[in-house]
């Protein structure tokens, strides 16, 4: 079975270098990167890489386009050399749940600048939610030798065996935001338990007392824990909670229609929504109000994730922050800092990175919210 593996160098995670052409000699300028090429082609900078690496995925037009440009422009890279160095590879593999993520990016772009700063490029597999891709990229990332990796959980991942042969080659691993806490492992996360409660108390403050959840799989540590916090809340409060009051479903735009067709039909129908994907919550927001649903004097709205889609739905969608750049930067440091003999991530090890409640106009029911 092949598994297709994205390779993303993300900015400078491949060594370059780049001359003009111009008549007037141009001294070695700055290197040109895949980004720059994506923004000159208006491409997907992933799209430009599988050109640039002859992938069937990408059309004979297309990748022509893309290595006419890449030679205009200067772009090359050398991929082997530092592998060939001290019998490493210098290369982190990162193993991420999906890539249309505003989270996931941010956090793969901390993940990029940590690594490059260290002379380390990234090897970037996605596993689309699928405990059997999630296996099949490890096992590709291990024999292609990476140095250490970086990963975060399927919904359907329910353990980490596939992780094993890592440890026994003493390849160090870094669990981010989607993790399975084990012995001699390091995981960088936020606390999803506080942040459910911070989120569904807010709702409480501003008069809501009958508040739906809507969340992903409760077999993954983020959801279990974020639907933790907002039953402690509920409890705290004395506000009942019901089976009702729960919709578990994928963050698809379909999923988001779907749960606000279930409000719609509950009675009594709720005044408050805690959705754990700003995507999610959107898409719901926008369905209701399309069936005659005022946010927020009708049903507070709050999401998950900070997303840039929280500024641009009306109204906007009061969330968590949730610091993705700052999760990535974190991980790639203690990784690499291990590499270098500087640390030991081999021990049991959770990193715990703030995060807060940004109140914006989809929840707030009066003038001084608490």
């Amino acid at each position: 079975m092949n598994y297709a593996i994205d390779f993303v160098n993300f900015l400078k995670n491949i060594s370059f270098s780049f001359t003009s052409q111009s008549a007037s000699g141009m001294k070695k300028s700055k290197g040109i990167t895949i980004y720059d090429i994506a923004k000159k082609l208006n491409l997907a900078a992933s799209t430009v890489s599988r050109g640039l690496q002859d992938s069937p995925e990408i059309g004979k037009k297309t990748k022509k386009r893309i290595v006419e440009t890449a030679e205009k422009m200067g772009y090359s890279a050398n991929l082997t050399a530092r592998s060939l160095r001290q019998q490493q590879s210098e290369t982190i593999g990162v193993i991420v749940h999906q890539l249309n993520s505003n989270f996931v990016n941010s956090v793969l772009a901390g993940i990029e600048r940590v690594t490059t700063e260290a002379g380390y490029d990234i090897l970037i597999a996605h596993s689309s939610e699928s405990y059997v891709k999630e296996v099949a990229n490890a096992k590709n990332l291990f024999h292609r030798r990476v140095d250490g990796v970086i990963s975060s959980l399927s919904l359907e991942t329910m353990d980490l065996e596939h992780f094993r042969a890592f440890a026994e080659r003493n390849v160090p691993v870094v669990y981010f935001d989607r993790v399975e806490q084990e012995e001699n492992s390091t995981a960088v996360v936020i606390d999803n338990v506080k942040c459910g409660y911070v989120a569904t108390q807010h709702l409480i403050q501003q008069g809501c007392k009958r508040i739906v959840h809507v969340t992903a799989s409760l077999n993954r540590n983020v959801y279990s824990q974020r639907y933790e916090g907002y039953r402690k809340a509920l409890a705290e409060h004395k506000l009942e909670f019901s089976d009702d009051l729960l919709i578990i479903d994928d963050h698809s735009e379909r999923a988001a229609m779907d749960a606000a067709m279930k409000i719609l039909q509950m009675n009594p129908r709720p005044d408050g929504v805690f959705v754990t994907s700003d995507f999610v919550a959107a898409f719901c927001m926008r369905t209701l109000r399309q069936h005659g649903i005022s946010i927020p004097d009708t049903i507070a709205f709050v999401g998950f994730n900070n997303d840039p889609i929280c500024k641009l739905i009306e109204p906007t969608l009061t969330t968590i922050d949730y610091p993705g750049k700052d999760i990535g930067e974190i991980a790639a440091r203690n990784l690499i800092s291990h590499l270098k003999g500087l640390s030991n991530i081999n021990r049991t090890n959770n990193i715990t990175v703030r995060s807060d409640l940004i109140v914006r106009e989809s929840s707030v029911r009066s003038r001084d919210p608490e």
